[in-house]
C-alpha cells in the first residue's frame, strides 16, 4: 500500500469514528438524531470494514471496541479512592423538615440551598477517566470496595469512551476523573426484553433495577450489549475542575459528553424542595425510566465538606423516596410454596392488574398471621403494593366488597410437595415442612448455594436445578462437584451440547475459588444472611472456630442476636450439615479466611488483640485490619493468649471474662495511641 492510500485510509477511520461518536452522542444522549438508523448502520459498517482491513489501526475509543470479543470469567475486586456512600431515607415531609433541621444546625448562621434530583431506580456505578478516556467501571459493591465491570459497561453508548475538549474557566482541560452514576433500562425496553423471554419459555425479570444490575455483571459483554442500558451522571471529582456546587458539577458533566438528567433544580427552601417532590410523585409515570424518589443534595460542596459524613451515608444528602404504588384487584386464590428451609408461604393468585409499569398476577401473603391480621379472603377486593419488592404485597382489604360466602384461608396441615406433616414452632408466624428431603426443600437449598451472591455458577439456574434433581442427579449441593463424573450422561439431555456441559462443569470448578464468607452464606444457615456470613467470618476466620463456639460467643459477633445464634448452633449440630461441609472441604472449597493482608509496619508483632463494643472512629473490620497491617493477630475468642482487650460502646460478655482472666482491657483512644506511639 502507498503513502497516500495508507494517509487517506487512515484520515477516512478517524472521520468515522468522529461521526459515529457524534451520531452516537446526538441519538443516546440529546435523544435527538440527525440521521436514520439506516445511515447510520452504513457508517458503521463501513468503520469495521476499515478496521477489519487495518487492524493496526484499531484504538480503545472506536465505536466498534464497544463490545469485546472475550468472555469475562470473573470480577476484580477494586477499592474506591472516595467511599460510595449509601443514603438515608426519609419517607414523608415530617422526616424531610427534621433532616433540614439537622442540616440547618451543622450550619448555624449560615445560608445554604439544595439541589434536587430524581432518584432513578437503578444501580450506582464508578467511571475513571485518565488523559479523556474512559479506563474502568467499578459498581459500588460495599461501599468501599467494589467490582471491575468495564467490559460490560462499556457497551453502554450513553457513556462517552472519550470526553469532549472541555476547558474550564481557569484554562485546565478536564481529563482525569471520576464520574458516578445511575445505570438503568428505559421501561419500555424492559417490558419489551421481558415478552421476548416469555415467548422463548424463559424467566421473565422481576423489575428494571434488577434487570439492570444483573446485566452489567453478566460474564459476556456481547448479551450485555443486548440489553439496552442507560445511564445518567450524577456526580464528577477531579482535582483538575475547581468545581465549587453541585449544580455546576452537572453543567461541566453535561460539558465534558455525560448524559445527564434535566429534571434537577436549585431550591432555597424546604418548602421548594417538598413542592419538587410533590410535583414529581404525582408526574413520575409519565417518565420512561422508573423513579423511586428524589435526592436531596447540599449544593455548596464546601459547606458539604464542614458537615461531613458517617460511616454509612453522608450528612449533608438525603433520599426522599415516594410513597409505594397501590393497585386493587381480587384475590383468586391462594398457593402454597415450600422454600430450602422448610417454611411454607402463602402466594396470593391474583386477577391481573396494571401497577408500575407492570402486570401483577401474584403478590406475597407473608405468613399465617398476616393473613389472619388483615383477616384476607378468598374473592376479597384487595389493595396491592409494589415499592421496589420483587414480589409485591398486599396491605390491605376493601371490606365494603366482601360477601358472605367468600371464605377463610386455610393453612395447609401436610407439605403441598411431598405430603409430609407440618409443624409450626413456637413463637413463629411461618409453618415448616419436617421433611428435609423433601424436592421442594432440596432444590430451593441448591438454588441458593449456586445463585450469585453465593457460589455464583453460572449455567446452574432454576431450570437446570428441577431437571437436575428429577433426574436424580443431585440431593444435596455436594453433589454439584460430582456432575463432572457423570458428563456423557449430561451430554444425552435435550439442547444440553459439548459446549453447555462444558461451560457448567467450568463454572462449578470455578466456584471453589469463592471466599469463605460466599461459601458460609451459600450453606443456607437460617437467618444467616449475605452481611452476616462476612461478619461472621471475619469474626472466627474458619469454620472449625465457627461450629465450635457458644451462643454466648456468637452474640458477641456484630448484628447476631439471640435468634440467629441459636440458629446457628441448631445447624451445625445436625449431623447432615456437618457432612456435608466435610464433604465440600473434600472438593476444595474454601472454609478459612485468607489471612493475606499487606504490612505496613510491624510495631504490633507478636502482640494479640480482641474488639468488643461498638467503636467510634471505624468499624470493627477496619480495626481488625489496622491491627494486621501493623504485624499484629486478632484472636476469636477470649483465652490466655490474648494480650488486649479493645473496648469500645456497650461492650459485650467478653469484658467479663477478660477481667477473670487478667487480660489487659484498654480503650479505643488508647488503642490508636499505639500507633501514634509506635508502643
Amino acid at each position: 500500500m502507498n503513502f497516500k492510500m495508507e494517509d487517506a485510509v487512515k484520515k477516512r477511520i478517524k472521520e468515522l469514528r468522529e461521526l459515529i461518536n457524534y451520531h452516537n452522542f446526538r441519538y443516546y444522549v440529546l435523544a435527538d438524531p440527525e440521521i436514520s438508523d439506516e445511515e447510520y448502520d452504513k457508517l458503521y459498517k463501513e468503520l469495521e470494514e476499515l478496521e477489519r482491513q487495518r487492524p493496526d489501526l484499531i484504538e480503545f475509543d472506536s465505536p466498534t471496541q464497544r463490545i469485546g470479543s472475550d468472555i469475562t470469567e470473573s470480577f476484580r475486586q477494586v477499592s474506591h479512592k472516595k467511599p460510595m456512600l449509601s443514603l438515608q431515607n426519609v419517607y414523608n415531609t415530617e422526616e424531610f423538615l427534621d433532616f433540614h433541621l439537622r442540616i440547618k444546625e451543622l450550619l448555624v448562621n449560615e445560608e445554604f440551598r439544595y439541589v434536587a434530583e430524581l432518584k432513578i431506580d437503578g444501580v450506582s456505578i464508578s467511571l475513571n477517566y485518565k488523559d479523556g478516556f474512559f479506563k474502568q467501571a467499578i459498581t459500588r459493591g460495599d461501599g468501599q470496595v467494589g467490582e471491575d465491570v468495564t467490559n460490560n459497561v462499556k457497551t453502554i453508548k450513553s457513556i462517552p469512551l472519550k470526553v469532549n475538549e472541555y476547558l474550564y474557566d481557569n484554562k485546565i482541560p478536564i481529563k482525569n476523573f471520576e464520574a458516578r452514576g445511575e445505570i438503568f433500562v428505559e421501561v419500555k425496553n424492559f417490558e419489551f426484553i421481558n415478552q421476548e423471554r416469555e415467548k422463548r419459555g424463559e424467566k421473565t425479570f422481576a423489575n428494571p433495577r434488577n434487570f439492570a444490575a444483573g446485566s452489567i455483571k453478566l460474564l459476556d459483554p456481547k448479551i450485555t450489549a443486548e440489553r439496552k442500558l442507560d445511564m445518567f451522571a450524577y456526580y464528577i471529582d477531579s482535582e483538575e475542575a475547581k468545581i465549587k456546587t453541585q449544580f455546576e458539577s452537572l453543567e461541566v458533566l453535561k460539558k465534558l459528553g455525560f448524559k445527564v438528567n434535566d429534571n434537577y433544580k436549585i431550591c432555597s427552601t424546604p418548602e421548594e424542595v417538598i413542592e419538587f417532590y410533590e410535583y414529581w410523585s404525582e408526574k413520575r409515570d409519565c417518565l420512561p425510566y422508573e423513579v423511586d424518589g428524589i435526592v436531596v443534595k447540599i449544593d455548596d460542596l464546601s459547606q458539604r465538606e464542614k458537615i461531613g459524613s458517617i460511616s454509612k451515608f453522608p450528612r449533608w444528602a438525603c433520599a426522599f423516596k415516594f410513597k409505594a404504588k397501590r393497585a386493587e384487584t381480587i384475590l383468586e386464590s391462594v398457593s402454597w410454596q415450600v422454600g430450602r428451609t422448610g417454611a411454607i408461604t402463602p402466594v396470593a393468585n391474583l386477577k391481573p392488574v396494571k401497577l408500575a409499569g407492570s402486570t401483577i398476577s401474584r403478590a406475597t401473603l407473608h405468613n399465617v398471621d398476616e393473613i389472619e391480621r388483615k383477616d384476607i379472603r378468598i374473592g376479597d377486593t384487595v389493595i396491592i403494593e409494589k415499592s421496589g419488592d420483587v414480589i409485591p404485597k398486599i396491605v390491605g382489604v376493601v371490606l365494603e366488597n366482601r360477601k358472605k360466602e367468600f371464605e377463610k384461608i386455610i393453612p395447609p396441615e401436610i407439605c403441598p410437595v411431598c405430603s409430609s406433616k407440618v409443624e409450626r414452632e413456637v413463637g413463629e408466624a411461618a409453618i415448616y415442612c419436617i421433611n428435609s428431603s423433601c424436592p421442594a426443600q432440596i432444590k430451593g437449598r441448591l438454588e441458593h448455594f449456586a445463585s450469585r451472591n453465593a457460589m455464583n455458577i453460572e449455567g446452574l439456574g432454576e431450570n437446570i436445578i428441577d431437571l437436575f434433581v428429577d433426574k436424580g442427579y443431585l440431593k444435596s449441593p455436594a453433589d454439584i462437584y460430582n456432575l463432572k463424573n457423570i458428563k456423557d450422561e449430561l451430554l444425552k439431555l435435550e439442547r444440553f451440547g459439548e459446549k453447555s456441559v462444558s461451560n457448567l462443569l467450568n463454572a462449578i470448578e470455578k466456584s471453589k475459588e469463592a471466599s469463605f464468607d460466599k461459601v458460609l452464606y451459600a450453606l443456607g444457615i437460617r437467618l444467616v444472611g449475605e452481611a452476616l456470613a462476612k461478619k461472621l467470618a471475619m469474626h472466627f476466620e474458619d469454620i472449625d472456630n465457627l461450629t465450635k463456639a457458644s451462643l454466648e460467643e456468637l452474640k458477641e459477633v456484630e448484628d447476631v442476636g439471640e435468634k440467629a445464634a441459636k440458629s446457628i448452633i441448631t445447624f451445625f449440630e445436625n449431623k447432615e450439615n456437618m457432612e456435608l461441609i466435610l464433604k465440600l472441604k473434600k472438593e476444595g472449597l474454601n472454609f478459612k479466611i485468607n489471612k493475606s493482608v499487606e504490612k505496613v509496619s510491624n510495631i504490633l508483632q507478636g502482640k494479640t488483640f480482641l474488639f468488643t463494643g461498638t467503636l467510634n472512629s471505624m468499624t470493627r473490620h477496619e480495626a481488625e485490619k489496622l491491627v494486621e497491617k501493623n504485624g499484629g493477630k486478632i484472636l476469636s475468642s477470649v483465652s490466655k493468649n490474648l494480650n488486649y482487650l479493645v473496648i469500645g460502646e456497650k461492650p459485650g460478655s467478653k469484658l467479663d471474662k477478660a477481667q477473670k482472666h487478667g487480660i489487659k482491657i484498654i480503650s479505643e483512644e488508647e488503642f490508636l495511641n499505639m500507633f501514634k506511639n509506635g508502643k
